[in-house]
């Protein structure tokens, strides 16, 4: 029933409860703004209308990658007609530092800079176009300092923006000096730019007692919250964050999107006049932290069948000028250089290392991708030295058995799908007939060849900070029936608020067309954690959940006291409660519970139990559980040109039980071709200076609809639930299928490999474009030539 409804009888409200009830949770709802996004009227930052006397930031950037600031000469920007103000980084009231963990990350650049592309003044103007005009003609001096740009030359001068730290289970060394057979090898892994479709925006509205409403354009409102009352230096509780939506985020405005609004912040109390700045895609490009670049070596022993006897790995990150968060990053990234396997005795060490670009930060896996894509290439490589099929190797390693199902870090693996999702996907893709096919394809072929890998995913869900592993939900019933539903996760695209939506929905039995999902806002729910991790629905979802349960159970409570019944008499159903034979419509029973002095609003909040993590001993259960997946991919490549086609792709994914499939079934397709954008077409280009040349569409390729599979599979495990206690049992959704599409980059090492009758392993960085593809190719026919 809609709030606008006209009174029912008992028999239609008694006709309504007995109808079927197919259950909210689990249905494939359309995206709660779907119809907004396709028709141009979802509104994003940009779209607001400006405030009267509103002024527009532009950046002057840095030109060099390390340079001491001599002189700074701002008089020529005020020649510009409607320039208001010029900020350096003595303007700053409070702190001028950003950065999320640890001081490192100056607002503005104060003496010196760190990386070519770093903000060194603001220029606020009446205009956009008059605030870019002027910030080109400031004057800076600089005195150029030598630069660290590349990761094996950060880690070969211990360069770290955080110390070393190891995962070691047993004795790597001794294993690795009795195993049958030693492999070694090195590559490097390239970053990822986020190109959300929304750049790094924010607009800040100044208010009476210096207080700030903050729009910003983020995954972390709290952290902006918390940063916008440091650069201003007044409390948090004078600072609120407004935040509806994003055109995207995928981590990259996890930390990052706080730059952005406190310049905003800065500008707006200097002037008392409303303060925006969208930056441009260049900008944006240059100013802001990437996936990070991984240089990776690593020593590996093995038995007569390709089983692990000794496993040591190196994986140094490129962190850029500062620490962000690339120690949580590094830490995943070796809890996931496992991926599906048990690795017996192993030392996996990571390394922090400072180069002078810009800090790198959270991205889509958070790290993960990089430690698995270490393990799957030494896969290929095991499966080359052997002679075998690659996925022979990869069952061969899987956990499973008694005393083999407890991680290099020691957190036991219970509830393993990769097994069964690996046999599933084998029959479903008909793997090995294919894989006959292709090698005889491939020896009848000279100038083309076809690869095939299938490779699994095994990536845990939690915050790897302890801390960050909470959240609330604040929710608000109405006399007319109708709610308001607010929580702490943000919504860039991903579907969190429509899922979020259906809990409540499900828990108070209306329909989800009653609820309004409002913006996140830190005066309503405070302390938010990031929306990231995977953890959206997990954390928000479980939050509104109990929210909601506190409602039903004070309605229940006041309709069994008036009827003098038991509650489980009181029965909520289609937006009809029951009560013994009375049947109220939801909206009846709003307004009776605010007659009766019945509160009807509630919060609700949820922490993860049972997960802890000893830093210092590199050890304990960081993850509150798995999700599984796995992927098989073919393709087809050109020795000639290196160009190559992706012609299938079969999907296998586990979401638990799964609270909107239509989403989870989007989250997988998306993710996969993101992925498999890193692996193959997106690659970072910077000159000998440091400046990133790689600033836009035109130079930058995101994989487009030819890039997609030409026969593309994709299907939910089905009838599992997640064995934890999670929101009706689902599992996360948002990361785990990025790090499916290394089965492409598998399949590649495989084709290039084919070329040489698989006699030797491809080790080809990533991504592997066309150009990196023919370079491996013709690496590995020099090598069997000189054999």
């Amino acid at each position: 029933m809609s709030h606008n409804s006209v009174a029912l009888s008992r028999e239609a409200l008694k006709a309504l409860f007995d109808a079927e009830s197919p259950a909210t949770v689990g249905s494939p709802l359309i995206h709660e703004s779907a119809k907004k996004h396709v028709c141009g009227d979802a509104i994003y930052i940009d779209d607001k209308t400006c405030l009267a006397g509103t002024l527009h930031l532009a950046p002057r950037l840095s030109e060099h990658a390390r340079a001491r600031i001599v002189a700074m000469d701002v008089s020529r920007c005020y020649e510009v007609a409607g320039v208001v103000r010029v900020i350096t980084c003595q303007d700053v009231p409070g702190v001028n530092d950003i950065g999320p963990l640890e001081a490192g990350d100056p607002l503005l650049a104060d003496g010196e800079v760190f990386y070519h592309g770093q903000i060194v003044l603001v220029v606020a103007a009446e205009t956009r176009e008059a605030a870019f005009e002027a910030a080109a003609l400031a004057v800076i001096e600089y005195e150029p300092m030598e630069a660290v740009l590349d990761v094996r030359q950060a880690l070969s001068q211990q360069l770290y923006v955080q110390e070393p730290h190891r995962h070691q289970r047993g004795d790597a060394a001794a294993a690795l000096r009795l195993t049958k057979h030693r492999l070694q090898g090195e590559f490097s892994i390239g970053g990822q730019e986020h190109f959300y479709l929304e750049t790094q925006t924010a607009l800040v509205l100044p208010a009476e007692d210096n207080c700030m409403t903050v729009y910003s354009s983020t995954q972390n409102p709290t952290e902006v919250q918390k940063l916008v009352a440091s650069v201003l230096d007044i409390p948090m509780s004078h600072v609120v964050i407004d935040m509806r939506r994003m055109g995207g985020g995928f981590g990259g405005k996890e930390t990052q999107a706080a730059g952005v609004a406190c310049l905003c912040a800065v500008v707006a109390r200097l002037t008392g006049r409303p303060a925006k700045m969208r930056l441009s895609r260049s900008d944006d490009m240059q100013i802001t932290g990437k996936r990070h670049p991984f240089y990776v070596r690593y020593e590996v022993g093995i038995d007569e069948q390709g089983r692990f006897s000794g496993v040591n790995i190196d994986l140094a990150a490129d962190c850029g000028y500062s620490l962000d968060l690339s120690g949580s990053i590094v830490d995943r990234a070796m809890f996931h250089a496992d991926n599906a396997y048990y690795l017996g005795d192993a030392c996996v060490t990571g390394y922090r290392c400072r180069t002078h670009t810009a800090s790198n930060t959270a991205y889509r896996g958070f790290g993960g991708p990089q430690g698995m894509l270490a393990i799957e290439h030494i896969m290929g490589h095991i499966a080359t030295f052997l002679g075998c099929d690659p996925l022979v190797v990869r069952q061969l390693n899987y956990y499973g058995g008694e005393g083999r199902n407890t991680t290099h870090y020691y957190q036991q693996i219970k509830h393993d799908r990769m097994p069964e999702i690996t046999q599933q996907l084998i029959n479903d893709s008909d793997y090995h007939r294919r894989r006959e096919d292709i090698r005889a394809f491939n020896a009848s072929h000279a100038r083309v060849k076809r690869g095939l890998a299938l490779t699994p995913v095994k990536f845990g869900i939690s915050f790897t900070s302890g801390f960050l592993n909470q959240a609330g939900a604040l929710i608000l019933i109405y006399t007319d029936g109708t709610v308001q539903l607010n929580h702490g996760g943000t919504e860039m695209g991903q579907g969190l608020n429509t899922k979020v939506i259906q809990v409540v929905a499900q828990v108070l039995q209306i329909s989800p067309s009653q609820i309004r999902i409002m913006a996140t806002d830190t005066s309503k729910v405070p302390n938010t954690s990031p929306t990231a991790a995977s953890s959206g629905a997990d954390l928000n979802g479980k939050a509104a959940q109990i929210a909601a349960t506190t409602l039903r159970t004070r309605l229940t409570e006041m309709l069994a006291e008036k009827h003098q019944c038991r509650d489980d008499e009181v029965v909520f159903r289609n937006g009809v409660v029951r009560a013994v034979d009375h049947y109220y419509s939801f909206a009846d029973v709003a307004q009776m519970a605010w007659l009766n002095q019945v509160p009807l609003s509630a919060t609700g909040y949820y922490k993860v139990p049972e997960i802890h993590y000893d830093r210092a001993a590199g050890r304990g259960q960081p993850f509150y559980y798995f999700a599984y997946g796995a992927a098989c991919c073919e393709v087809i490549i050109d020795t000639l040109t290196g160009e190559y086609r992706l012609l299938r792709t079969d999907i296998l994914h586990d979401v638990g039980a799964s609270l909107n499939p239509a989403l989870d079934i989007g989250q997988i397709e998306g993710g996969f071709v993101q992925g498999q954008g890193w692996l193959t077409c997106e690659e970072l280009f910077r000159d000998s200076s440091g400046k990133l040349l790689t600033r836009g569409p035109a130079s930058y390729k995101i994989p487009a609809i030819s890039d997609m599979p030409i026969d593309f599979r994709v299907k939910l495990l089905e009838e599992r639930e997640n064995s934890q206690p999670t929101v009706y049992h689902s599992k996360a959704v948002g990361e785990p299928p990025f790090m499916l599409a290394i089965a492409v980059f598998c399949a590649l090492q495989d084709a290039i490999s084919a070329t040489t009758d698989y006699l030797h392993y491809p080790l080809t960085d990533s991504p592997a474009t066309p150009e990196r593809v023919l370079a491996g190719i013709q690496k590995l026919r020099e090598a069997r030539d000189g054999q």
